[in-house]
């Protein structure tokens, strides 16, 4: 009796776990797969946007009015698209930016990179944005010694310096395993911008230089002269992390909608096709200039002058430095008018038409009058006034930084003879790491200054040559 008690019962409960585990299966029901969240949605979610940039003149810099550059403007306007803050971490060679790029926080490495082959196989590109060619640029003064390169076989016993980890190398060892004699050597060290400078010295050779750097530089080391294209065309792009697809079909998509907005176009102009039309003007048409454009603002000039207490002929020189005596004259930047204020320097000086040449005049002359009022005071005499009107072209922080930089080295901080033989250094990376405002174009304020004053003298010569031809007349 008891075993047939039992029996039952374990045949019950066996029936009942049957039971309610069939129920139990037959009311369940799965739940949706969680969704992996995408490369670009991380971004939008955290609100960052994290990018390497490499601190050059053609991808991003500090100038007058804050960060600029044109990868700098480039990202930036995407972040803006993205609705997120652009994060920059500094590299200062092509070495660097690509060790940085392996940073698992890093998003995008931007440094001017072209889509190599080799690079290709390592790193995971984005879009392209710019076409360049690699360009032999060599010692101008080898013109003379029939030693200047017209082609490859031509380098042959030249001494020839690129950086590491470049696409020049490269090209460079790509040349010699197709038999070329090349002899080269490679920087760690040496961004292409200062080994174009050692060129110009010629401390050596022969360089190599994507086309859109050496246009850029021309104007600042003109002993440099291109020789030679050494390649086809070439895309620069960006390299992304691995897997961020959505991420690059999505900038894909803004570039092409930025392109056709003219927006491309723009920047290129901005960047590379106003440096090179500046480089046309010279002293023949500050002469002609005298005679046609300067009459018709040469009171305004007198006034602001006498208001703010600057000789006039330097108000008039600044001028021509910036806008050629164009009263129309602007630039994409937004910057515009005789003295060519940016919007937000207009607005912070009372300027409510920078196309007036009245309130340009007077806008920048008071601009003028409060960098000296920056000017420490221990500055002195007219190294015043041209420690003032670099800071005008460069930037009150960089001048500081050139300050700290002169007081390092041994030299006064405090005179324009010192100071001008400092602010060039700035463009070095060895200088510039340790400064709070890093790089700067410092050899562009030197000669900023230094035409200045060259247009003053030109100037005052004609007007004393007017005033003895008039009295002799009388």
């Amino acid at each position: 009796m008891n075993k047939i008690f039992y029996l039952l019962l374990s045949t019950f409960f066996a029936f009942s776990f049957f039971i309610f585990g069939w129920l139990s299966h037959g009311a369940y029901t799965p739940g949706k797969k969680i969704k992996k969240i995408s490369y670009l949605e991380k971004i939008k979610r955290r609100k960052v946007l994290n990018v390497v940039l490499l601190n050059a003149p053609t991808t991003y810099y500090i100038g007058v009015d804050g960060p600029q550059g044109f990868e700098y403007d480039l990202l930036d306007e995407y972040a803006k698209y993205l609705g997120v803050k652009l994060k920059i971490k500094i590299a200062h060679t092509i070495a660097e930016a690509l060790e940085l790029s392996k940073d698992v926080n890093v998003d995008i490495t931007s440094a001017s990179l072209t889509k190599t082959a080799l690079r290709k196989k390592n790193y995971y590109f984005g879009p392209s944005y710019f076409e360049v060619q690699e360009q032999v640029v060599c010692y101008r003064g080898m013109l003379n010694k029939s030693r200047f390169p017209r082609d490859v076989e031509d380098l042959k016993g030249l001494s020839i310096l690129v950086g590491e980890q470049t696409s020049y190398q490269e090209t460079i060892h790509s040349l010699e395993n197709d038999g070329f004699d090349i002899n080269a050597t490679y920087s760690k060290n040496l961004s292409t911008e200062e080994i174009l400078e050692k060129v110009s010295k010629h401390e050596v050779d022969c360089t190599i230089a994507d086309s859109n750097i050496y246009a850029l530089n021309l104007r600042y080391y003109p002993e440099i002269a291109m020789a030679f294209a050494i390649s086809g065309r070439e895309q620069l792009a960006w390299i992304l992390k691995d897997g961020a697809a959505d991420l690059k079909e999505d900038m894909y998509k803004w570039l092409n909608f930025y392109n056709q907005q003219g927006k491309i176009a723009q920047l290129k102009d901005h960047y590379y096709s106003y440096v090179l039309f500046f480089d046309y003007y010279n002293t023949k048409m500050f002469y002609k200039r005298i005679k046609s454009r300067l009459p018709k603002y040469k009171k305004l000039f007198q006034e602001a002058a006498t208001r703010f207490g600057i000789p006039w002929t330097l108000l008039a020189s600044i001028s021509y430095q910036e806008s050629h005596w164009n009263a129309r004259a602007k630039s994409f930047t937004g910057v515009r008018g005789l003295m060519m204020l940016t919007r937000h320097t207009a607005k912070l000086l009372g300027v409510k038409n920078r196309l007036d040449p009245k309130q340009s005049i007077v806008g920048g002359t008071r601009h003028i009058k409060q960098m000296l009022k920056f000017v420490g005071n221990d500055v002195k005499g007219e190294s015043r006034l041209k420690f003032a009107l670099a800071a005008y072209n460069i930037g009150m922080g960089h001048i500081r930084d050139a300050q700290v930089l002169a007081k390092e080295i041994g030299l006064n901080e405090n005179i324009w003879s010192d100071l001008k033989v400092v602010l060039p250094l700035l463009s070095q990376k060895k200088y510039y790491r340790g400064l709070q405002y890093g790089y700067a174009r410092g050899s562009e304020s030197v000669k900023y200054v230094e035409a200045i004053y060259n247009y003053r003298d030109i100037l005052e010569k004609k007007l004393e040559s007017h005033v003895k031809t008039t009295t002799l007349h009388q």
